[in-house]
């Protein structure tokens, strides 16, 4: 029981993490939501101008639902936004849009991230279900042995969270490249200004640090999980 142990309090400790983060975006959300742009486009307006800059004629920006729900879907080519960033005339809602407007032009020039990510996918979904079961196993009940069923479990779980470590970091480039493209944008064709800009920037910021977040609590674990191996071989 000691590696399972070990296991929930390093979860612990990241989830305290990621916690702190998510409410530091929800404040910055909060506070930026608040600051009108002299502009005054709404968020869907930023997004269907960004996509025509860059001649994408087949992204559909559509409302989504739910708070923070805003993503670009590259299934079916649309550019998701929650209400209050589809509707809203604000810092917050141009940076998000211009964000995820960012994910739709990596798609269209086949950004070399983007497409791996997308790729290995399907085997992230399976790896990621299989995750919490067979910790219980490998860290649980069969022991810790680095031979026989305990063993064996304790690898494929290694193997499993090797598949969604690499899935985790390999989201941080698409992301930071996103959000560069949406700054950029933004400034060259001054939908935002000066201090505008900067809480943009800021608000991205602090987006980007939910996955950092992510990715190092995942990197993390595997490598306690590596750890436990090589020492059950001592």
């Amino acid at each position: 029981m000691s590696g399972y142990m070990g296991y929930m309090i390093i979860a612990g400790i990241f989830t305290l993490i990621g916690w702190w983060v998510s409410s530091r975006l929800k404040s910055k959300f909060n506070e930026y939501s608040k600051q009108p742009i002299a502009q005054g486009m709404t968020g869907k307006e930023v997004a269907e101008t960004m996509l025509h800059y860059y001649g994408i004629n087949d992204v559909n920006v559509v409302p989504a639902n739910g708070f923070l729900s805003d993503h670009y879907n590259p299934a079916n080519k649309t550019v998701n936004l929650s209400p209050e960033v589809f509707q809203g005339q604000s810092v917050m809602s141009a940076a998000v849009a211009a964000h995820e407007c960012g994910h739709a032009v990596q798609h269209a020039t086949a950004y070399s991230a983007l497409k791996f990510r997308s790729a290995i996918v399907p085997v992230v979904k399976v790896a990621s279900g299989m995750q919490q079961y067979l910790l219980l196993f490998a860290l649980g009940g069969f022991g810790m042995g680095a031979s026989g069923l305990g063993g064996t479990l304790l690898i494929i779980t290694i193997l499993a969270f090797a598949v969604t470590t690499l899935f985790s970091l390999i989201t941080l480039p698409v992301e930071f490249d996103a959000s560069r493209r949406a700054l950029l944008w933004l400034d060259q064709n001054k939908v935002l200004s000066g201090l505008e800009h900067d809480k943009a920037k800021d608000a991205l910021k602090w987006a980007a640090m939910t996955y950092v977040a992510a990715a190092l609590s995942s990197l993390v674990m595997l490598l306690y999980l590596a750890m436990q191996f090589m020492g059950s071989r001592d």
